[in-house]
């Protein structure tokens, strides 16, 4: 059977605040606490639909470790799986995945030989991966996650209904391109 499309399985780690200090910051600090709620609120309704259930995080996490332990996750087959872990902890169950500790024990969970990521940490092997991510991304407008380029040029940002993808193809469509 023949194809009508294909989709890239073409991830790619980027850092939304980079200026995040490394022991994060709170979250009532950086957004008001009506922004808060209201996100808390959008969320579980939005997640409501994937069973996904999002609790009370109250951190803000720098989350560069957690960027490099998932390229080190890419390199060993288990990117989905330690991706998937990571969002658990840090979106329904508030950890911090800027904390070394928490991603170690994620990444014995899905599999990871801890002791490699940990020298992987340390020696950051996969900073400049995140740093070119972050170029690609500046050249695209890139400000949040996740966001789809679709063919180089359109780009869908954010947990989207798939009427959005469906417009987005719609036009690439109908502009020959």
């Amino acid at each position: 059977m023949k194809k009508e499309f294909e989709i890239e399985d073409d991830w790619v780690s980027f850092e939304i605040h980079p200026d995040t200090p490394r022991e994060g910051k709170q979250l009532k600090d950086v957004f008001p606490a009506a922004s808060v709620e209201q996100m808390y609120k959008r969320l579980n309704e939005t997640g409501k639909a994937f069973g996904l259930s999002f609790g009370q995080m109250n951190l803000l996490s720098n989350s560069r470790m957690a960027l490099m332990a998932s390229e080190f996750a890419r390199d060993n087959g288990v990117f989905h799986d330690f991706h998937k872990r990571i969002f658990d902890a840090y979106f329904a169950r508030g950890e911090d995945i800027g904390n070394v500790d928490v991603l170690l024990q994620l990444a014995k969970q899905s599999g990871l030989v801890v002791d490699e990521l940990q020298k992987a940490l340390t020696d950051q092997r996969y900073l400049p991966r995140l740093e070119q991510a972050q170029r690609e991304g500046a050249q695209y407008g890139v400000t949040g996650t996740p966001t789809f380029i679709i063919n180089g040029r359109y780009k869908v940002v954010g947990a989207q209904p798939i009427e959005a993808f469906r417009n987005a193809l719609i036009e690439i469509a109908s502009k020959g391109k």
